[in-house]
């Protein structure tokens, strides 16, 4: 295992270990669960880089209970059975008591089994089907991204109003993108809309001909896709080749930040996020500098969506560590459960919350286009509205939640 002083190291095969605390208590572990290949790759990628900062700051100011944060990661490569391996080693063998990171939605549910088995808290940073904090919920997880009902609330019913009633779906073939254009389908419906078609994709699809022929052919009002990580890049790039950004309208659910970098000529239609780097709100422009110099020469130059759920769930988890004044599981569960935030702590346009009945975070969702006039070349999206909380609720989650009473999770304490 290569260990890692003061956070900079290298890899000695898939994993990565960091050992940066000074004699005295035994350092509290965490398990940092990011995809560093797949169809995530990218974004895993920019998730580490916000759960370590959050991990160095806290470090700096003298760690949590006045012990120092370590942490290990490996590449899930986005893949579910190799997410569950990750997670059962840093378990029993690394003896990490906390797990942080997701991006794929498949993978985020193989590792919540194996966490929910052991009652290992889980972080799930940035996964956003519906079903994570529905049917696929657990006492042990809590989900920071919103969800695809999210933002097809904040989304749907003005579309179908303005635009058009025939909608078409366009599907990536895995639990985020089944769970997601349900629950488009359902606020199109709602609307007094149809969908008249659903378009199935296979994950890692870079050939998306066939499916573009069938929407020219149907002539939908409005195509709504739930298309992630590197296949939306490739969907993105052929759409504008095709020239079909104009019409139909494309409503692309959440487009995460590194999948968005480094191509903004491709960037169409309307699209949900939680965050941006130019939101004009208190400490926006601090967190951007404080990022930046934590990140010097990296791929990115700014912070979007991804890294920002990824430190925000780890500030508030080592946050929730402290008032708790333990590390007992349950101790710490039931601190983040009556999760509140200001809009100001959050850098969003409302307060946000975590929902004790689904353990989803609540909190504003953006809605944003192609930036027709950037500020500078970082200047991708224009917002062009905000939803607050309670609007864009998931309100069928609670009733898909069934969290596993507290006496019944096994006790793990660091």
């Amino acid at each position: 295992m290569a260990s890692v002083i003061g956070g900079t190291g290298s890899f000695f095969g898939p994993w990565k270990e960091n050992h940066a605390w000074a004699q005295g208590a035994k350092p509290i572990k965490l398990g940092l669960t990011c995809d560093a290949s797949g169809q995530y790759g990218n974004s895993g990628q920019d998730d580490f880089r916000g759960i370590k900062m959050a991990i160095d700051e806290v470090n700096a100011k003298g760690g949590v209970l006045g012990r120092q944060v370590s942490f290990i990661t490996a590449d899930t490569e986005t893949t579910p059975a190799t997410g569950s391996r990750v997670a059962e080693r840093f378990i029993t063998r690394e003896d990490c008591t906390i797990l942080i990171g997701a991006l794929h939605s498949g993978v985020a549910n193989a590792i919540t089994q194996v966490a929910s088995k052991y009652g290992v808290i889980y972080m799930n940073t940035n996964s956003s089907a519906p079903s994570e904090a529905g049917e696929n919920c657990s006492r042990v997880k809590f989900v920071w991204d919103g969800n695809g009902t999210h933002f097809s609330k904040a989304s749907v019913k003005n579309a179908v109003d303005s635009v058009g009633k025939n909608w078409m779906l366009l599907t990536n073939d895995y639990v985020w993108g089944h769970t997601t254009s349900a629950a488009t389908k359902a606020q199109v419906e709602a609307a007094g809309g149809k969908i008249i078609d659903n378009l199935f994709v296979p994950q890692n699809t870079r050939d998306f001909t066939a499916y573009l022929l069938k929407i020219q052919q149907a002539k939908p009002d409005v195509v709504a896709t739930a298309i992630g990580g590197d296949d939306i890049k490739a969907l993105r790039e052929q759409v504008a080749q095709l020239k079909l950004d104009g019409k139909p309208a494309w409503i692309n659910n959440q487009q995460d930040w590194p999948d968005v970098w480094g191509a903004p000529d491709s960037l169409f239609g309307v699209f949900g996020t939680t965050w941006y780097h130019k939101l004009q709100l208190p400490g926006v422009a601090e967190f951007v500098k404080k990022w930046q110099a934590a990140n010097k020469n990296g791929p990115i130059p700014v912070p979007g969506n991804v890294s920002y759920n990824g430190y925000m769930s780890t500030r508030e988890l080592l946050r929730a560590i402290e008032q708790a004044g333990s590390t007992n599981n349950v101790k710490i569960i039931k601190e983040i459960e009556n999760l509140k935030v200001s809009a100001t702590d959050r850098m969003q346009h409302f307060d946000a919350y975590m929902d004790p009945v689904t353990h989803q975070m609540q909190q504003t969702i953006y809605l944003a286009r192609r930036n027709a006039k950037p500020a500078d070349n970082t200047d991708l999206f224009e917002i062009i509205s905000w939803t607050e909380p309670k609007s864009a609720a998931d309100d069928a989650a609670p009733g898909k939640c069934k969290l596993t009473p507290y006496e019944q999770v096994p006790t793990v304490d660091s």
